[in-house]
């Protein structure tokens, strides 16, 4: 059976600072959805090495809506619920990694939920879910480890919450799991404002199975880039969406790409943030990781240089 490695890395701050994203975004419900959340929901996994058996926690920065991180369509009126899932189903359930679900209810057990609207108790601060013992998550064998998730949709009201995550071993403190790793399978996220041109970087992480794979993206503004990096890409361009609409673009894949992630490189020129929403699908339409931390680490592309001998 084919297994994902395992990364060494220190995790997890999500975004993690290699990606450069600004933060993660989900809308209220009453949101218009060109300013860039197609769905006003984002989830996301939390891996726990299988050997592990002390405690783990999950922290969330700025959860509430209404300070001067989030975007305010006007006086603060959204609230956003986390919601906690772990047991079966968690990760394997129906729809459990589909980027754009249709049930309402995620598969797997909820663990704790929690409701944000404008509060200055956790405004630029933290909240943190746990202690969670690792036998509560799924335990996926191709991770070889323990899964949780972490559900944050928009309830009510019109502004964008932009909130992070960090994956801890400390209730109070930012202190790595180690060997443990976040990925979502829909990002939706904020493009920083840049006075010149700034790049982030998503890493969708690329099984033994895929020949072929899609990048969607909806609301760029049309004011982003997109090329593609790895182990036998420099710099392959993709198609970026303009305002309020879903784009995509193809890509074929190398076997030497197997078991790696690639590198998406979006570079903006906006003197504006952006939020917008991406996800990468196989040939098969089944959706790909992203990881925090890219498995084999940042990829490098590798010249083939043929040398002839002449005698």
């Amino acid at each position: 059976m084919w297994t994902l490695p395992l990364t060494n890395a220190h995790a997890q701050a999500v975004p993690n600072a290699g990606e450069r994203v600004e933060s993660l975004v989900t809308f209220g419900a009453q949101s218009d959805k060109m300013w860039g959340d197609d769905d006003f929901t984002q989830t996301f996994f939390f891996l726990i090495p299988e050997q592990q058996r002390t405690p783990v926690y999950i922290r969330v920065w700025d959860p509430d809506c209404g300070g001067k991180n989030d975007d305010l369509k006007g006086p603060a009126n959204t609230t956003t619920s986390f919601n906690l899932y772990g047991g079966p189903g968690t990760f394997s359930g129906p729809q459990a990694r589909d980027p754009r679900p249709t049930n309402p209810t995620p598969p797997g057990r909820l663990l704790k939920s929690m409701t944000f609207g404008a509060d200055p108790k956790y405004d630029g601060k933290w909240y943190t879910f746990g202690p969670l013992n690792p036998l509560e998550g799924e335990m996926v064998d191709e991770f070889k480890g323990h899964v949780f998730k972490l559900v944050a949709r928009g309830l009510t009201g019109n502004d964008g919450n932009l909130y992070r995550y960090f994956f801890s071993t400390s209730p109070t403190e930012n202190i790595s799991v180690e060997g443990g790793n976040a990925f979502t399978y829909e990002y939706c996220f904020r493009l920083p404002a840049t006075a010149s041109k700034t790049t982030v970087h998503l890493y969708p992480f690329v099984n033994d199975k895929v020949v072929s794979i899609k990048q969607s993206n909806f609301d760029a503004d049309n004011a982003a880039t997109l090329n593609v990096f790895s182990i036998a890409k420099n710099g392959q361009p993709g198609t970026m969406s303009g305002d309020g609409e879903w784009t995509s673009s193809v890509f074929q894949v190398s076997p030497k790409e197997h078991g790696l992630s690639l590198d998406f490189r979006l570079t903006s020129t906006k003197p504006a943030p952006n939020d917008m929403v991406f996800y990468v699908t196989d040939q098969y339409n089944t959706a790909m990781p992203f990881f925090a931390i890219p498995l084999g680490g940042p990829p490098r592309y590798q010249y083939d240089i043929n040398v002839k001998v002449h005698r």
